[in-house]
């Protein structure tokens, strides 16, 4: 592996870079942003932003729009856009729109592209994926999936109940994800506008950066086309993967970006700040603190960066992405918390972004599955092998 950065990723990284600094941190405490995530109005006047600066969803394939940038090109301009927490929005690279993307450019058919996909792309609408339920329903058991879809002439009936679902308050369409009456699942794609979909209530969060919140949906006798089946009936756990192994290593980018920035602003104030008559860094108790932020940022990086090669070498990365979203979502957990410590009770405040990275990169630890859980998938996965070695 090489880890040095090319003069084209040098130069996107500065560009991203510059655009974060002088478009998109002096907004970051517009009206727009509320407890539920920037409103479509604020993220439309930051997307204006980047579609002039030529930044506009490049992880898009260039057949759609974007730049087809590789894994690597996204972990280099993902960690940029986290430095901020509108960044990844006004660059059109947030979750869930930013696994949809990734996921329909594989499997939706041309048709569906041109409905769904370049609309999404450009901006114009957004989009929902709507996997998780309350129990006893699927959450990071996808087996206890308990909506259904039964075959109707031409069309699937949906029923069922889903929860946490982020961005579906105003999406223009939603996946779906429900049970035959094999067992197996599939996806389905739906404009949100469709009879049948009830947006039942806003859930109130610890986070706040992803425009429209997490909602609670139910599907009532939802009719959907069979011509808008997401790639075959029956495969819907296999793409699930297709989409999640890539969307938890970009996940794992943008808070890089996010912790970065508060460690940043951490060691500014261990810097200035004085106490007990010399710098609050001078003390080694900070000081260490500073030091543990430096290693833990640096394993992350080489951890985003190594599963990034893998998944552009084309091989399989289900498991190096799960490691990287444990290892990332610990680190990053770890930096940000004794970011909040070394600023004080200005950390609790918010007199800086910290305290609101705080607590927007906590969930991380649990969304796209818990650590625990990859930890317990991870173990079983090492076991079969120490079998097979013996």
């Amino acid at each position: 592996m090489n880890f040095s950065l090319s003069d084209e990723l040098l130069e996107i990284q500065r560009k991203t870079r510059k655009f974060i600094s002088d478009q998109v941190i002096p907004m970051e405490r517009d009206p727009g942003l509320g407890i539920h995530g920037p409103s479509d109005d604020l993220r439309q006047r930051l997307m204006i932003k980047a579609r002039d600066a030529r930044l506009l969803c490049l992880h898009a394939s260039p057949e759609m729009g974007g730049a087809g940038l590789t894994h690597t090109a996204k972990a280099i301009v993902f960690e940029e856009a986290g430095y901020s927490p509108l960044g990844p929005v006004a660059l059109n690279i947030h979750a869930p729109d930013e696994g949809n993307i990734h996921l329909m450019d594989i499997v939706a058919t041309d048709t569906q592209k041109e409905r769904w996909l370049r609309p999404l792309v450009q901006g114009e609408i957004r989009s929902c994926f709507a996997m998780t339920e309350p129990a006893p329903g699927s959450g990071s058991d996808p087996s206890m999936l308990q909506t259904t879809a039964v075959r109707d002439g031409d069309h699937y009936v949906i029923n069922g109940h889903k929860w946490l679902i982020t961005g579906a308050d105003g999406a223009g369409f939603a996946i779906i994800m429900a049970r035959m009456e094999d067992g197996s699942a599939t996806m389905f794609l739906s404009d949100m506008n469709r009879e049948g979909i009830v947006h039942e209530r806003l859930l109130d969060t610890l986070d706040s950066c992803f425009t429209g919140g997490h909602s609670v949906l139910r599907f009532v006798n939802l009719r959907v086309p069979v011509a808008d089946v997401l790639g075959e009936v029956g495969k819907g756990f296999r793409y699930a993967q297709v989409r999640l192994a890539p969307a938890r290593l970009t996940h794992c980018m943008r808070w890089l970006g996010a912790a970065r920035r508060a460690h940043d602003i951490a060691c500014e104030y261990a810097r200035n700040r004085q106490s007990f008559g010399k710098r609050l860094g001078d003390h080694q108790s900070v000081g260490f603190m500073l030091a543990d932020n430096q290693m833990d940022l640096h394993v992350t990086r080489l951890a985003i960066w190594h599963c990034a090669w893998v998944l552009d070498q084309g091989e399989r990365a289900n498991v190096d992405s799960s490691m990287t979203k444990v290892i990332s979502s610990e680190a990053l957990w770890r930096v940000v918390d004794r970011c909040v410590q070394v600023l004080g009770g200005c950390g609790v405040t918010g007199e800086t972004v910290v305290e609101r990275i705080f607590r927007d990169i906590r969930p991380f630890r649990i969304y796209d599955g818990p650590s625990e859980v990859h930890r317990m998938s991870l173990a079983r996965k090492i076991l079969d092998e120490a079998s097979g070695a013996h």
